[in-house]
């Protein structure tokens, strides 16, 4: 393999890993400022308990995130230097934001959100978790406005070859900007309302019964049922927006060779691209049209229109994109299902009493989130080659010429290093529940709540 293709799987493995974290501690941060929120309402123990145990998930998570995207900063540099160099006066501005509204709030406040909660005033201990969670937000929404301008670029204007910005409104709210920042932090959301179930479903099976572990399976399930909808609308939405934009990606999402109506849903298929045709498919007749264009007759594009004369394709690679797509699709229902079956079980059972297989289920399920994500984000960033910036810059134009060989070396150790830190953190967090699920109850702490005089106090301190 060549230098382009070997970056190329680095850059993915580096996303990869460090997209895994920020899926977490996006929504993570809303939902500890939910319980804390309540427990300053009802004075309830079980809402802090709760925050206590998924405050220590956060804190690992939000560690994990920082340390991996700066080493996937670094490759900018060293793997890209012609993305800054053709794009760096709208990418630097971007990514400066991001550092200065976002991780700044997010590092000053955060020691008070891990450490603050029996040693400030409960309204201040309130606010840094608010900060903290909205800091996570800002920080998403900055690297999601770079990231949805290098799909849907708008206010740049080229001098000499290199993007100059003319219009930073128009590059903050490019067209893909809301549906993409809308898809993200609700992918983020059912992240983490299914480990938050998936989490407190093994607290449950290993005999752990604390009001804490009832309350945060309750929550987790309604969550998930919540969300779940609201993702699928969202993404029918952004899948509108990328036939408008990218009609390629979505040929390739499709799977569809051929412009014309009565295209159909293609539930499985083998695309083959040196055919250009499908070797063997399933599909629903007509329904890719119906979901596309809203009628039969609908007009879905081809990959076949995205070839130049002399036969080389225009369009991403087929198959991983058709296939990431479907992972991501059916990961969903999967969710959809589980969690709506849920629901049925909270109402004829309790969080308490629910029974044993779907609880294994919810547990399983435990990082179906990360599936979701991972293959969405393949479907999207595949899905726009051979650009880096749609229309713009190519991707094989921004490579480095740094020896092949350099960058599989470093690519195995960064495989190895993130293979061994997934594995990790996985087992830090089954420990943390395993540590919980045995261990004294948080309940003999005292917490103060908003509206309390008192100093809290931690007996045996």
């Amino acid at each position: 393999m060549d230098t382009l293709i070997l970056s190329r799987i680095q850059f993915g493995a580096n996303i990869s890993f460090h997209i895994l974290f920020p899926t977490i501690t996006i929504a993570l941060g809303w939902v500890l400022l939910f319980f804390k929120l309540r427990f300053n309402a009802t004075g309830e123990q079980k809402w802090m308990d709760a925050y206590m145990f998924w405050v220590k998930i956060f804190a690992l998570s939000f560690a994990m995130g920082v340390v991996s995207g700066i080493t996937m900063s670094f490759q900018f540099g060293t793997n890209w230097p012609g993305f800054m160099e053709t794009v760096g006066n709208v990418a630097g501005p971007l990514l400066a934001y991001e550092v200065l509204t976002a991780f700044f709030l997010e590092a000053v406040f955060l020691g008070i959100m891990l450490f603050g909660a029996s040693r400030v005033k409960p309204w201040v201990h309130t606010l840094a978790t608010f900060l903290v969670a909205f800091g996570t937000t800002m920080s998403a929404f900055w690297i999601l406005v770079l990231n949805s301008w290098m799909h849907t670029p708008q206010g740049y204007e080229l001098r000499d070859g290199i993007v100059y910005a003319t219009d930073w409104w128009a590059i903050v709210f490019n067209p893909s900007m809301p549906y993409r920042l809308v898809h993200m932090l609700l992918a983020s959301g059912l992240t983490v309302a299914f480990l938050v179930a998936g989490i407190s479903a093994l607290r449950l099976l290993w005999g752990d019964r604390a009001e804490s572990v009832k309350t945060t399976l309750r929550f987790g399930i309604i969550t998930g049922a919540a969300l779940i909808p609201l993702q699928i609308l969202a993404g029918d939405f952004h899948g509108l927006n990328t036939l408008e934009h990218q009609p390629a990606k979505v040929a390739a999402m499709e799977g569809n060779w051929e412009t014309g109506p009565n295209v159909p849903l293609l539930l499985f298929a083998v695309p083959d691209e040196e055919a250009r045709e499908n070797s063997f498919e399933i599909g629903i007749p007509s329904g890719a049209s119906v979901i596309l264009k809203h009628t039969p007759e609908g007009v879905v594009p081809g990959l076949n229109d995205f070839v130049a004369e002399d036969g080389t394709a225009l369009h991403p690679p087929v198959a991983p994109v058709f296939y990431s797509f479907r992972i991501m699709v059916g990961t969903g229902m999967a969710m959809l299902v589980l969690s709506w079956g849920g629901l049925y079980l909270l109402r004829r059972y309790g969080a308490g009493a629910m029974p044993t297989l779907p609880l294994v289920g919810f547990a399983a399920m435990s990082f179906s989130g990360w599936i979701a994500t991972l293959a969405g984000w393949y479907t999207t960033e595949i899905g726009r080659q051979p650009w880096l910036v749609q229309g713009v810059l190519s991707t094989k134009d921004a490579v480095s010429d740094v020896p092949a060989g350099m960058v599989l070396g470093t690519l195995l150790g960064y495989l190895a290093v993130y293979a061994a830190l997934t594995i990790a953190y996985i087992a830090v967090i089954t420990y943390l529940a395993r540590k919980a699920s045995r261990g004294e109850p948080l309940s003999s702490r005292r917490y103060p709540r908003s509206g309390e005089a008192e100093v809290a106090v931690i007996p045996g301190e």
